[in-house]
């Protein structure tokens, strides 16, 4: 599944090459609370089609209905006419300043946003940025407030939005990458869930028994042994590394190169007792250290009292945004304690754990 960001601008630039009116919003500031982050975009059609987000919708409802109410009623009266979206430099608006706007537009907690608004954005450009991204290359979109002048530079770091009362800059980034070591069950449920959350999926897995059943559309399948492939994978800032396979000889070389790469999570499923016996493996067996294998991550997962594959991929899932979103994870003692709840819950059906009984 194509990340949402480039879903966005390529059907806006679609739009644009077929000579529809259209605009890009961009969150760029946010006060309280907010649905969306800064940075998000969507773009809106003049015939009130919309792709991509900046609330949970009611601020997009707004959007629709004030910049396509002529087009519709142009459209009804003749094969011409006005139209909502406007022509000319961007604008900026603003959603949730009081607390009755707040609660009209959906904003928790009397959250404010606003918004830049660009209109009719140029589809040679926009096609240029997404044909970089495509390249997997990190770029810098920059759009001069006084007349909506658009530049293009490549960059080597995400940076967070920046506006100021000359110009706006977005990063705009390829793909997050997973690469999965081995093709198994609790593999398929993970591979899924990272599609839908807009990674580009590897997996690799040199046992035939394994690949002939994998079974989930839009993953990448490769054979070849995983060290090899970490390598011709080239983690980067926007990669994760998962070793799924309890095969010390598949997973541990997989993981000491990924371990050398710039990828934000890397590591491999087992128990406690596990992952404690594959760090003792690579301290005597491949000179590494502690320090030097304090980014490997294990046992994987939030503890959420998992035993099935799909719910272990769930906690899998959710520690890997956890760590791209830049959240802190529950400590060893947090986890200690919520099993120990877990276990007075099912001795004590009486018990209340968190308030919940």
């Amino acid at each position: 599944m194509e990340n949402l960001d480039v879903v966005v601008l390529r059907t806006l630039q679609g739009w644009r090459a077929a000579g529809r009116r259209a605009l890009l919003a961009t969150v760029v500031r946010t006060w309280g609370s907010s649905p969306r982050p800064v940075g998000s975009i969507m773009a809106l059609c003049e015939d009130g089609a919309v792709v991509g987000s900046v609330s949970g919708g009611c601020i997009e409802d707004d959007l629709i209905d004030r910049h396509t109410r002529a087009y519709a009623q142009a459209a009804a009266a003749t094969s011409g006419g006005a139209h909502s979206i406007p022509s000319g430099p961007p604008s900026f608006v603003k959603y949730g300043i009081s607390a009755d706007e707040a609660h009209r537009f959906g904003l928790p907690c009397g959250g404010t946003l606003e918004l830049l608004l660009e209109y009719d954005p140029d589809p040679t450009l926009l096609a240029a940025l997404i044909a970089q991204l495509a390249a997997g290359r990190l770029m810098q979109r920059t759009v001069r407030l006084a007349d909506g002048a658009v530049t293009l530079a490549p960059t080597q770091a995400p940076e967070d939005l920046a506006v100021d009362a000359v110009q706006l800059t977005n990063t705009f980034g390829p793909e997050y990458r997973m690469l999965l070591i081995g093709a198994g069950q609790l593999t398929e449920y993970l591979a899924t869930m990272a599609l839908f959350n807009g990674f580009a999926v590897t997996v690799c897995d040199p046992r035939e028994e394994y690949r002939g059943s994998w079974s989930v559309a839009g993953a990448t399948v490769v054979s070849d042994m995983p060290d090899d492939v970490v390598l011709a994978f080239k983690p980067d800032r926007r990669s994760c590394v998962v070793a799924l396979t309890h095969d010390p000889k598949l997973d541990d070389l997989a993981l000491l190169e990924a371990l050398n790469t710039e990828a934000f999570y890397v590591g491999g499923i087992g128990s406690r007792r596990n992952n404690e016996a594959r760090r003792a493996r690579m301290i005597e067996h491949f000179d590494q250290t502690k320090a030097s294998l304090a980014r490997l991550r294990g046992p994987i997962g939030i503890y959420i009292g998992s035993k099935t594959p799909p719910e272990i991929a769930v906690s899998v899932m959710a520690e890997i945004l956890a760590v791209k979103n830049g959240v802190t994870l529950p400590r060893d003692m947090e986890v200690a304690q919520a099993k120990n709840e877990r276990e007075l819950a099912h001795n004590d059906p009486g018990a209340r754990v968190c308030g919940v009984g």
